[in-house]
């Protein structure tokens, strides 16, 4: 019985148009976003910091798809000096600002008052 051997040679173009990478994190408008939407990768992160499975944050952000979400929370890892320094700097800048709709919008103002409470309160 004879055996062929065909073997095919992929040029790196070839290559190329089968396996692409993929970006799951930009940063656009001096902000971590998840590629392609307008969800900040501070939520991915928080959330995950909280221990949420990844499966649990997609169904907190229902607009993502469980790959992007282990795409965030992979770039997160590769870069988490960078990202917790940016996290914390704009911990530091929110605390910093001056808070004028604590009058104009005291709704508002209450809604993002009680998240940083809660999120301060997780992390204790």
């Amino acid at each position: 019985m004879k055996c062929i051997l065909s073997l095919y040679l992929w040029s790196k173009e070839e290559f190329m148009s089968v396996v692409t990478a993929k970006s799951y994190v930009e940063y656009r408008n001096n902000a971590y976003l998840v590629a392609g939407t307008r969800i900040s990768l501070d939520s991915i992160v928080y959330a995950f910091q909280k221990g949420l499975s990844p499966e649990s944050i997609v169904q907190s952000f229902p607009l993502l798809t469980l790959e992007q979400v282990y795409g965030a929370i992979a770039f997160y890892l590769a870069n988490r000096a960078e990202i917790d320094t940016y996290l914390a700097d704009e911990e530091a800048a929110f605390d910093a600002m001056p808070q004028p709709i604590q009058t104009t919008d005291p709704a508002l103002y209450n809604k993002l008052l009680v998240a940083k409470t809660a999120k301060e309160q997780a992390g204790s």
